[in-house]
């Protein structure tokens, strides 16, 4: 399974916040640390904030932080969040969802599609018990605060 971009990022933003203790980096100062883009980094924040995981102070002094909702979310619902929820959830397109694409002609008896199904969902269950807090546990926190700009001297 391939995750988004942005559903790797989102997880990547809210490990970094985690670890940021009394300091607030900006949207752009997580970028640079991510090593992605700015615009990427932004929409991301985004919707993370409109999700209630992250806090985001504009002005001076301002910077993001990770709310406690975010610290303690399961891994597994904030990649389906990214990932488009259950209504984008199907591993195959059986049914031909776009213009010119006809439905898979095995879909009425075709067993794959049941079974990618059980590989997705077993994918779900391995990670909704995980939490971001346990995400940033040894040896990833500490790697973390050993990016240039985040905890170590550059």
């Amino acid at each position: 399974m391939r995750l988004l971009r942005s559903t790797d990022l989102a997880l990547r933003v809210l490990m970094r916040l985690a670890v940021a203790g009394e300091s607030s980096p900006t949207t752009r100062e997580v970028a640079a640390d991510m090593d992605v883009p700015y615009t990427h980094a932004a929409k991301v924040v985004a919707e993370l904030q409109h999700r209630g995981l992250l806090a985001a102070r504009r002005g001076r002094g301002g910077g993001l932080s990770v709310t406690e909702a975010g610290r303690t979310a399961s891994v597994g619902a904030i990649v389906r969040a990214f990932e488009g929820g259950e209504e984008a959830s199907d591993v195959v397109d059986c049914e031909g969802a776009g213009p010119g694409t006809p439905p898979c002609p095995l879909r009425s008896d075709c067993r794959l599609r049941g079974a990618l199904r059980r590989a997705q969902e077993a994918f779900y269950a391995t990670l909704d018990p995980l939490t971001v807090e346990d995400m940033i546990a040894s040896p990833t926190g500490p790697l973390l605060l050993g990016l240039p700009g985040v905890g170590a001297p550059a």
